[in-house]
C-alpha cells in the first residue's frame, strides 16, 4: 500500500528523467501539472499580500492602507533585478538541461543565486539613502509619507533573502520542480499571515508590523528554498559554479533578463503613474488603486502561473530542437489562460463592491475602486495573450521584442494613456486608464505573435521535419 507521502508528492526524478518528461509528455497535461503548483502559490501568495492590505486596513487610517500600494513599487524594484536573474540563468539552465549539459546548468544556477543575494544588499544600502525620494516614487503624499517611510524602510532590510527567493523559486519552475517551489513560497504565506496581526496588533508595532513579517516570512521562504534545492538535485549547488560572468555569460542573461526587468520596472512604473494621477482626487484614489491591484493580481497569477508552466517547455524544447512541441504548447498556454481569467472577471465584476469592502469600508474607497475593479474585468482575460507571447519571445532568445511587449502594458502604453485620460475624463480617466491599456497591448501583441510561431515553423522545416 502506497504511503501518504507518496500520494501527496510527486515522485522524485534524476536529472535524466526530468529531462524526458519535458520532451515527450503530452504538453497540455505537462503544462497543467507544471502551472497548477505555481498557481496555486502565486494565488497564496497574493492572499497574504492581500492579508496585510487587510490587516493594515484595520488600524483605521486611509493613509497607513493607502501606503501599501506606495511601497508597491519598491518591492517591484526588488524583484525586477531578482526576474532579471531568475529569468536570465533559468532561461539558459533550462536550454542546458535540455541539451544534456548539467554542468553548464549548473553555473547558470549558483552564479545567479550569488548575484541575487549581493545586488539585493546594493538595493537595501542605496534605498536607505534615498528613502524620501523612494517614498515620493510611489506616489506618497504628506500624509501618506510617515507611514510608506516606515514600512519601506523595513522592507528594505530584507531585500537580499527577497530577491534571492524570488530567483530560487524561478529556478526550480524552470528545472520542472514547481510543485516543491509551490511548498516554499507556501510556507512563508502561512507565516505572513500569521505573524502580520500579531506584529500590528498585540505586539503594538502598526505598520511596522507588517514590514516586519513581511522580510522574517521572506527570510523563512528563502532557508526552505535553499535546502529544496539541494534536495532536488536536479543542478547542483557549490561555490565552485559561481563564476564571473564572461563576455557570452552576460550576454545569454541579458538575452532572457532584460525582458523581465523591464516589465517589472514598469510593473513600478505603472504603479506610480496610476498613484499620481489618483492623488489629486485624494488618499481614497490611492487606496482604491492598490486594492485594486492586489484583487486583480490574483487573475495575473493564473496568467502568470500557466505561462511558467510553459517557459520550462520551451527552454527544454529549444535546447533539444523540438519546435514542433514549442508551438503546441504555446497554443495551449493561450487558451487555458484566456479561460480561466473569464471566469475570474466574472466574479470580480459581480462581487466588486464586497470585495473592496473587504480590504476598506471607507465608502470612497469603495465607490473608486468598485468601478475600477468592474472596468478592468472586462479586459483582464485578453492580457494572457500578451502574457504568453511574451513568454514565448523570452525564452526563445527574441530579446528586444519580448521586452518591447513586456513593456507596452505597464509604461509604453499605459504612460500616454494615463495622461491623457485623467486630463479628458477626471477620475474616470485614472479608472479606465489600465482597462484601455490592455486592450492596445493585445492588439500589439497578435502581430508578435504570429512572427515567432512563422520562425519556429521555418525552423522547423529546416531541420526537415
Amino acid at each position: 500500500m502506497k504511503s501518504l507521502r507518496s500520494l501527496i508528492l510527486p515522485k522524485e526524478q534524476t536529472p535524466e528523467e526530468k529531462r524526458r518528461e519535458m520532451l515527450e509528455k503530452p504538453v497540455g497535461p505537462l503544462i497543467l501539472s507544471l502551472a497548477a503548483p505555481s498557481i496555486f502559490a502565486n494565488v497564496v501568495s497574493t492572499i497574504y499580500n492581500l492579508a496585510d492590505t487587510f490587516f493594515v486596513g484595520q488600524m483605521g487610517s486611509t493613509s497607513a492602507s493607502a501606503a501599501v500600494g506606495v511601497a508597491f513599487v519598491t518591492s517591484t524594484i526588488i524583484q525586477s533585478m531578482a526576474f532579471y536573474l531568475a529569468q536570465g540563468t533559468g532561461i539558459h539552465m533550462s536550454r542546458c538541461l535540455g541539451a544534456g549539459d548539467n554542468e553548464r546548468a549548473n553555473v547558470f544556477v549558483n552564479t545567479g543565486i550569488a548575484g541575487t543575494l549581493i545586488l539585493g544588499t546594493l538595493i537595501a544600502v542605496v534605498g536607505h539613502l534615498f528613502l524620501d525620494q523612494l517614498c515620493f516614487l510611489g506616489g506618497a503624499t504628506p500624509t501618506i509619507l510617515p507611514y510608506a517611510r516606515t514600512y519601506i524602510s523595513i522592507l528594505l532590510i530584507g531585500a537580499p533573502f527577497i530577491a534571492a527567493g524570488f530567483l530560487m523559486n524561478m529556478q526550480l519552475r524552470f528545472q520542472g520542480e514547481s510543485f516543491y517551489s509551490m511548498l516554499c513560497m507556501v510556507a512563508g504565506a502561512v507565516l505572513n499571515t500569521i505573524l502580520t496581526p500579531i506584529f500590528i496588533f498585540p505586539l503594538g508595532l502598526g505598520i511596522a508590523g507588517s514590514a516586519l513579517a513581511t522580510i522574517i516570512s521572506e527570510a523563512a521562504s528563502f532557508v526552505l528554498l535553499l535546502i529544496e534545492m539541494k534536495r532536488a538535485g536536479i543542478t547542483q549547488l557549490g561555490l565552485r559554479y559561481v563564476k564571473i560572468p564572461d563576455r557570452q555569460m552576460i550576454r545569454e542573461i541579458n538575452n532572457g533578463g532584460v525582458p523581465s526587468f523591464v516589465r517589472q520596472v514598469m510593473l513600478g512604473v505603472a504603479t506610480s503613474l496610476l498613484n499620481n494621477a489618483a492623488a489629486p482626487f485624494g488618499d481614497a484614489a490611492i487606496a482604491g488603486i492598490a486594492v485594486v491591484q492586489r484583487i486583480t493580481s490574483v487573475a495575473n497569477f493564473f496568467q502568470i502561473g500557466i505561462g511558467q508552466g510553459f517557459q520550462p517547455i520551451t527552454g527544454y524544447n529549444l535546447g533539444a530542437k523540438r519546435y514542433d512541441r514549442i508551438r503546441e504548447a504555446y497554443s495551449y498556454a493561450i487558451r487555458a489562460s484566456f479561460v480561466s481569467v473569464a471566469v475570474i472577471g466574472m466574479i470580480t465584476f459581480i462581487f466588486a463592491p464586497q470585495l473592496i469592502s473587504v480590504f476598506r469600508d471607507d465608502p470612497d474607497v469603495v465607490a473608486f475602486g468598485t468601478l475600477t475593479l468592474r472596468l478592468q474585468s472586462f479586459t483582464m482575460p485578453f492580457t494572457g495573450i500578451a502574457m504568453a507571447t511574451n513568454f514565448l519571445l523570452q525564452t526563445s532568445g527574441k530579446m528586444w521584442r519580448a521586452t518591447f511587449l513586456g513593456a507596452c502594458r505597464l509604461g509604453l502604453v499605459l504612460g500616454p494613456v494615463v495622461l491623457v485620460l485623467p486630463r479628458i475624463l477626471g477620475m474616470l480617466g485614472v479608472q479606465i486608464a489600465q482597462p484601455v491599456t490592455d486592450i492596445l497591448t493585445t492588439l500589439v501583441a497578435l502581430p508578435l505573435a504570429a512572427g515567432v510561431l512563422r520562425e519556429l515553423h521555418a525552423a522547423e522545416e529546416a531541420q526537415g521535419i
